[in-house]
C-alpha cells in the first residue's frame, strides 16, 4: 500500500479504536484508493486524505419524548455531516436500537463516495437514533420524531443537509419529521426526501434502491457476457430494498427463491410469491414465517445466515451490514454463485468480499449497487427546487441511466488502475476522484 495512505489508516485506527464499523469501512476504502496517491503526490502535501476521513461535523443530542403511558423516554440522536465538497450533505436517518456513532460514521463515510458516483451534486452525511419504532404506536412515533426534529432542524436545510429515510424511517416517520421541520422553521422546502406524493415526494422513490440494484447487476452481467434472464436469485431482507429488488429481478426474467427478515428466512423452490410477501410486510406488518402457512411448497428456517446455503446464481444481500460473512461466502461459492450485488450498506464482511474476488465471482459493492435510492432522492430534490413532479416512467428512466453509467464508471476506473474486474476498487476510486478534485479546488477547509 502507498506509504502515505498506510500512515493515515494507522492513525485513523488508533484514533477510532472503539468504532469497528467505521474502521471496517475506512480500511476497505483507503486500501483500494491507495494507488491514487502514487499518481497524485500533491494530495499528501495538502493532507487531503486526513481531511477526507475526518467528518466536517458530528452532532449528537438527546431526544426526550413521552410514551403512551405518560412516561418520559430518552434516546440519543446523531447527524454526521461528513463531506460537502460536491454538494449539500445527503444521507438517511436510521432508527434502530443498534445505532451508535460508529455505525453512523461508517454510513456517512460510504455515503460520500456513493453520492459522488451518482454524478449528482450531493455530499455525504448520515444520521439517526437508537430509538426503535417497532411496537410503538403512531402517536409515540410522532412524539419521538417531533422531538428529534426539534434539535436536528438547527443543522439542516435544502441547501445545507437533506436527510432521507433508512432502516426504521419510512413514509410515516418522514411525514412526522417534515411536519415538525415546517412548523419550526416556517419553510416549505425540500429539506427531506422520501416524502409523500401529496407534499413534494417523487414517484419511484420507494422502488429506487431495489430497482437500481438490478439495473446495475444486470449491466455488470451483460458486460461480462452473461444474462440475468433465467437465473436463480437469493435475496436477503424483506423491506423496501429486498421487495423491489425481487420485483425487478422477476421483471428481468430471473427467479427469486428466498427472502428473509430478522428472525429467519423462507425458501420457495417454485419462486417467491411477491404479492404475498408485500401483503405480509407492507400491509399486515407480520413476520415472514407466516408465508409458509399459505404456501405449502415453501419452508421456513429460523436464523438468517442459512439463507446463503441455498443454491443460486445471483446473491443479493439487502438486509443490513455484515450479514454475509466468510462462511456464507464459502457456501455460495461452493454452490456455484456467479454474481453478488450488495443492496444493503456494507452487507458483506471484508473477508467475504475478498473471498468472492479471489474466486472470480462478479461482485458489485454497495456504494455503487445501492446508489439508486440516493440518486432518486437527489432527483426528488431537483423536482422540489423546480416545483415540478415527474412521471414514474421519467424518474425510472433517469434512474436506469444513472445506474448503468455508475457501472461503466467503476469498470473504467478498475481498468485505468490495472485492477480490471475489481469493482470494489473501481467504485472507491471513481467516487473519490471527483471529491478529491473538488476538495483541492476549494483550498484547505
Amino acid at each position: 500500500m502507498n506509504e502515505y495512505a498506510a500512515k493515515v489508516l494507522a492513525n485513523l485506527k488508533a484514533k477510532n479504536a472503539a468504532e469497528p464499523e467505521f474502521i471496517q469501512a475506512a480500511t476497505e476504502i483507503i486500501e483500494t484508493i491507495a494507488p491514487v496517491f502514487d499518481r497524485h503526490p500533491e494530495y499528501e502535501k495538502e493532507a487531503l486524505l486526513e481531511r477526507f476521513v475526518e467528518p466536517e461535523r458530528v452532532i449528537m443530542f438527546r431526544v426526550p419524548w413521552i410514551d403512551d403511558k405518560g412516561n418520559v423516554q430518552v434516546n440519543r440522536g446523531y447527524r454526521v455531516q461528513f463531506n460537502s465538497a460536491i454538494g449539500p450533505y445527503k444521507g438517511g436517518l436510521r432508527l434502530h436500537p443498534s445505532v451508535n456513532l460508529s455505525i453512523i460514521k461508517f454510513l456517512g463515510f460510504e455515503q460520500i463516495l456513493k453520492n459522488s458516483l451518482t454524478s449528482l451534486p450531493i455530499g455525504g452525511g448520515k444520521g439517526g437514533s437508537d430509538f426503535d419504532p417497532k411496537g410503538k404506536s403512531d402517536h409515540e412515533v410522532m412524539r419521538f420524531c417531533q422531538s428529534f426534529m426539534t434539535e436536528l432542524s438547527k443543522y439542516i436545510g435544502a441547501d445545507t443537509d437533506v436527510p432521507a429515510g433508512d432502516i426504521g424511517t419510512g413514509a410515516r416517520e418522514i411525514g412526522y419529521l417534515y411536519g415538525q421541520y415546517k412548523r419550526i422553521t416556517n419553510l416549505y422546502e425540500g429539506v427531506l426526501t422520501g416524502k409523500g406524493l401529496t407534499y413534494g415526494g417523487s414517484l419511484a422513490r420507494t422502488e429506487a434502491t431495489g430497482f437500481g440494484l438490478l439495473y446495475l447487476v444486470s449491466e455488470m452481467l451483460k458486460c461480462n457476457g452473461k444474462d440475468i434472464a433465467g437465473k436463480t436469485c437469493v435475496i436477503s431482507g424483506s423491506g423496501n430494498v429486498a421487495i423491489y429488488a425481487t420485483q425487478k429481478a422477476m421483471q428481468l426474467g430471473a427467479k427469486v427463491v428466498a427472502m428473509s427478515d430478522s428472525n429467519g428466512y423462507i425458501y420457495d423452490p417454485n419462486g417467491i410469491d411477491l404479492p404475498a410477501v408485500k401483503q405480509l410486510k407492507e400491509v399486515e406488518r407480520k413476520r415472514i414465517k407466516e408465508y409458509v402457512s399459505t404456501h405449502p411448497s415453501a419452508t421456513y428456517t429460523e436464523c438468517c445466515k442459512g439463507i446463503w446455503s441455498i443454491k443460486c446464481d445471483i446473491a443479493l444481500p439487502c438486509a443490513t451490514q455484515n450479514e454475509l460473512d466468510i462462511e456464507g461466502a464459502k457456501m455460495l461459492v461452493a454452490n456455484g454463485v456467479m454474481a453478488v450485488g450488495e443492496g444493503a450498506n456494507m452487507p458483506s464482511t471484508l473477508e467475504a468480499t475478498k473471498y468472492f474476488q479471489e474466486k472470480g465471482v462478479l461482485f458489485a459493492p454497495a456504494k455503487a449497487a445501492n446508489a439508486g435510492g440516493v440518486a432518486t432522492s437527489a432527483l426528488e430534490m431537483s423536482q422540489n427546487s423546480q416545483r415540478l413532479s415527474w412521471t414514474f416512467d421519467e424518474v425510472d428512466a433517469k434512474l436506469k441511466t444513472i445506474m448503468i453509467n455508475i457501472f461503466h464508471n467503476i469498470d473504467d476506473a478498475s481498468r485505468e488502475y490495472g485492477m480490471e474486474g475489481n469493482y470494489v476498487a473501481g467504485a472507491n476510486i471513481a467516487g473519490f476522484a471527483k471529491v478529491a478534485t473538488a476538495m483541492m479546488a476549494q483550498g484547505v477547509v
